[in-house]
This record gives C-alpha cells, sequence and structure tokens, in this order.
C-alpha cells in the first residue's frame, strides 16, 4: 500500500490476497480474494476452502451457476475465495463467449465516477492527502475518531469537493451521531457510511429516522438475506465482492436493493486491478461508486481499466476485462 491503511477500529499496512486462474481448452480466468484481518480470512483458510472442493466433476466451466452454487454451499463462510472462483469462473464466461461480464448481465459500460478514499491520520495529514487526490470528483472520508469535527474542518480548507463518510462502526451513541451528521449535513457530505456498530439494531433503526443524510449499510450488509431488513436500518447498501462471495450474488443483492427502493453502491477492499475490474463489471447498477481499492498498490501484477480524472473508463473487453496479467511475476501479498 501506498500508506498506511487506518479506520475507526484498526490499521494495517498490507493486505493479504490470493489469486487464482481456472483454464480450460488453453483460456485462462482470473481471480481475486482479498482478506483484510478483520474479516477472519487468510491465505490459510482460503487454501484449505480450495482442497476440499471437487471441481473435476464439471466437465466444462459453463453453465457457471451450477459449479458457483457447488462451490457456495460447500462450506459456508469464505466469502472471499468463494468471490475468487466466481470471477475466475465469469472471466472464463466472457472470455469464451467473446462478451464483457456487463454484456453478460445486460448491462451498459456507463463511466464510473470512483471516489477516492482518504483513511484516518490527523486533520493536517488527512488534508494533505486530499490536495493529493485532486484529479477526484468525489472523497470519501474514514472518520470515527475524537477529531471528526476537526478532520472535516481541515479538509474543507483545503477543497469544496462532496464528501462520503464512512465510520466503520465507529460511533457508539445514537444521540451523538444525530448530532454530528446534523453538523455534517451542512458541510457538503452526501451520506453517511455504517455509522454505528451493525448489531446495534435498535439504534441504528433509530439513527435512521432521525438522520438528516442517508445512511448505508456496510458492515451490516453482507450478503443477500442482509438485503431482506436493510430498510429498517439503512436508507442504502454498500455491496462488495468480498462480502457477497463474488459478481453473480453481487448482482442480485444490488438489483434487489434497487427494486426495494434503496440507494445502491459497489465497494471494495484493498484489490489488486483483478477484483477492481470485476466490481466496475456490475457499476451501472449503483448510485455511488467507490472501486479505488487498486489505486494505492504498488505491487499490481494487472493492469485493468483506466481511471482518469477519478473516471473509470470500462470497456466491453471479453471477461473481466484484464490487461496483460504477469502471473509468473506474481507476490503472495499487496504491500509497500
Amino acid at each position: 500500500m501506498e500508506y498506511p491503511f487506518r479506520i475507526a477500529d484498526n490499521i494495517r499496512t498490507g493486505t493479504p490476497i490470493m489469486l487464482v486462474k481456472i483454464s480450460y481448452n488453453g483460456i485462462d480466468g482470473f481471480g481475486e480474494a482479498s482478506m483484510p484481518p478483520r474479516y477472519g480470512e487468510n491465505l490459510d483458510t482460503a487454501t484449505s476452502f480450495i482442497e476440499r472442493l471437487e471441481l473435476t466433476q464439471f466437465r466444462s466451466p459453463l453453465p457457471i451457476d451450477p459449479i458457483l452454487s457447488y462451490i457456495d454451499n460447500r462450506q459456508t463462510g469464505n466469502p472471499a475465495v468463494k468471490a475468487a472462483l466466481d470471477m475466475a469462473l465469469h472471466d472464463l464466461w466472457g472470455k469464451i463467449t467473446g462478451k464483457s461480464i456487463h454484456e453478460l448481465y445486460g448491462l451498459s459500460n456507463s463511466k464510473l465516477h470512483t471516489a477516492k478514499t482518504i483513511s484516518i491520520e490527523t486533520p493536517e495529514i488527512m488534508a494533505r492527502r486530499v490536495t493529493e487526490a485532486k484529479d477526484f470528483h468525489y472523497l470519501k472520508i474514514k472518520l470515527g475518531t475524537t477529531d471528526d469535527q476537526a478532520i472535516i474542518r481541515a479538509i474543507r480548507n483545503v477543497t469544496d469537493k462532496p464528501l462520503y463518510i464512512d465510520a466503520n462502526q465507529g460511533w457508539a451513541n445514537k444521540e451523538e451521531a444525530a448530532k454530528l451528521i446534523d453538523w455534517l449535513s451542512t458541510q457538503g457530505v452526501i451520506f453517511v457510511e455504517q455509522p454505528m456498530p451493525k448489531n446495534n439494531f435498535d439504534a441504528m433503526e433509530w439513527l435512521k429516522g432521525r438522520s438528516a443524510l442517508p445512511i448505508i449499510g456496510d458492515e451490516g450488509i453482507q450478503r443477500l438475506k442482509d438485503i431482506d431488513n436493510a430498510e429498517l436500518f439503512y436508507h442504502g447498501v454498500n455491496v462488495k465482492l468480498m462480502k457477497s462471495a463474488g459478481i453473480r450474488e453481487a448482482y442480485t443483492m444490488l438489483t434487489t436493493a434497487r427494486k426495494k427502493g434503496l440507494r445502491t453502491m459497489i465497494g471494495c477492499m484493498s484489490e489488486t486491478s483483478c477484483a477492481t475490474a470485476a466490481g466496475a463489471q456490475l457499476g451501472s447498477l449503483a448510485e455511488f461508486i467507490d472501486l479505488d481499492g487498486n489505486l494505492g498498490v504498488t505491487n499490481d501484477p494487472f493492469v485493468a481499466f483506466p481511471c482518469i480524472n477519478g473516471e473509470i473508463q470500462v470497456d466491453n473487453s471479453p471477461g473481466l476485462g484484464l490487461k496483460s496479467p504477469a502471473w509468473d511475476t506474481i507476490e503472495p501479498y499487496i504491500e509497500n
């Protein structure tokens, strides 16, 4: 990573990843599992999961749905490594048929204005990083500290760009959270993401009805089942492939959320261009885009869609849209 990544409850300087390749008739499909330690997956758990699979029972990678159902039902949990396999199978599907993933799902290749994430540091350092992100139209600011207002004031001294706020469950008191959101609503903030602990349902329900800004669920929205009652606690949902076990379920989560009148966002972890490109394939289903996870990676083995002036340039390349994967040079970790 270019900088240490600090949020309300942890900090890391690198993220373990697993990159997978599934080959069929000389065609390679690529996928990625990004596994921040706080979510409980790691290289050992991912390897163990893959070793228990019996994919030789499938004579062809198409259709992919039976294979993905088998993978998901083989063992509970493990959404990141499931996502890696899901991406690789989607990549194969697209390359075999000569179509991009968004075309296979009947979606457009809209240009995506991604936010640039600014993780927690001192107000002065965060303001400096904001100035470095001058090409981006939207900024995602991590909060959940005792200096939250000072951080926003410092940022407002250097930019008037619209802000997405992500507290990562960092606000414990619902009344204080409501007051802070009242103030943030006067500071050019568009929404607040996961302000309170995901299991504090009573407080989240109260805050949702009281909030001066839309509340987007992240940690509280993992898989499709969490969309069922999401409207009780959130105005919108942040869908990530590493939580949803891949493209297939993320597509269903986003379309279901839209039908329920929820606002939609597609996000990412710290990822290479492989997983970021996979997320971008579903970008036209999201109102808010947060797909900058590859931009701070210093050893990205893939090249995918360029991000120009904060705009991801999605094209119709087959599969995920990856260019020149340097498979033989891939390192096992994203690190400084």
